[in-house]
């Protein structure tokens, strides 16, 4: 294979991984505006077409701006207050009940312990 051959089939797989990114964060963006479910099918599938369409695009200049403008385009229509889960990092859970300090022993056990 050759050097150019090398390069090109490199920065495809480059492409194909932004690409890839570009819908999931897309997706679940869209999670985040559509309320109930039947609403996010409808414009999951919409967002499909989308990529969908320009899919058969070889030409990797095009590609690179095409996807430049997309990643623009979620940046500007993020939702600005996404939803996160509630024990993930930033979610309301997330480490609410702190662990005991050093030398406090935590029995599991309650109610089984041995008659010695």
């Amino acid at each position: 294979m050759s050097l150019a051959t090398a390069s090109y089939a490199a920065r495809r797989a480059a492409q194909k991984e932004r690409v890839r990114i570009l819908y999931r964060r897309a997706l679940k963006d869209t999670l985040n505006w559509a309320v109930h479910r039947h609403l996010f099918y409808n414009d999951a599938d919409a967002l499909r077409e989308k990529f969908e369409a320009n899919r058969q695009v070889e030409d990797i200049e095009l590609i690179d701006k095409m996807i430049a403008d997309g990643e623009a385009s979620h940046n500007k229509w993020r939702h600005p207050d996404p939803y996160i889960v509630p024990w993930a990092p930033g979610g309301s859970k997330f480490c609410r009940n702190p662990t005991p300090p050093p030398g406090i022993e935590i029995i599991h056990n309650y109610g089984r312990e041995e008659n010695e």
